[in-house]
């Protein structure tokens, strides 16, 4: 009964840390959106075979031939005071692609066009915020690696 008690309240204050910690991140500015990601809980010694891939992208209408990119990344901000990091849009935000033509009479198809992906460590103790403009979405993928590693062979 004391372990369930124990756990519990350990779960009470990890929830509670979290919810404190995204106090720390101001609101969006007008024409921006503020994304939170709160990552599954890992132990620290778990987290090092993890990685966050956060991919910032917009959907839009494009030709379905050519290849598109947003020309735009995310550049990681400090919070300043607390310790903790941001990511903000860095960029232009234009869209380029390659200048195929596309076959008469096809139309155009949604897509979503992304920028340069960003790879970061995996913390679980504090989200990951991220401000973009209104007409830009995050998404994100979680990475992992088995826990050994593998001999690299001389030839």
């Amino acid at each position: 009964m004391k372990t369930l008690l124990s756990l519990l309240c350990i779960a009470f204050q990890f929830t509670t840390m979290a919810k404190d910690n995204l106090k720390a991140f101001p609101q969006a500015k007008s024409d921006m959106k503020r994304f939170v990601i709160e990552l599954d809980h890992k132990e620290r010694n778990e987290e090092d075979n993890f990685r966050v891939e956060l991919i910032i992208g917009k959907t839009t209408k494009v030709d379905g031939v050519n290849k598109y990119r947003l020309n735009a990344t995310l550049a990681p901000q400090p919070l300043k005071g607390w310790g903790f990091t941001f990511y903000e849009l860095s960029g232009n935000g234009l869209i380029s692609s390659t200048r195929m033509a596309a076959p008469e009479g096809s139309t155009a198809v949604e897509s979503f066009v992304t920028g340069t992906p960003l790879m970061i460590r995996y913390n679980s103790r504090i989200p990951i915020v991220v401000y973009v403009p209104k007409d830009y979405d995050v998404r994100y993928k979680v990475w992992s690696c088995p826990l050994e590693s593998s001999p690299a062979q001389i030839k």
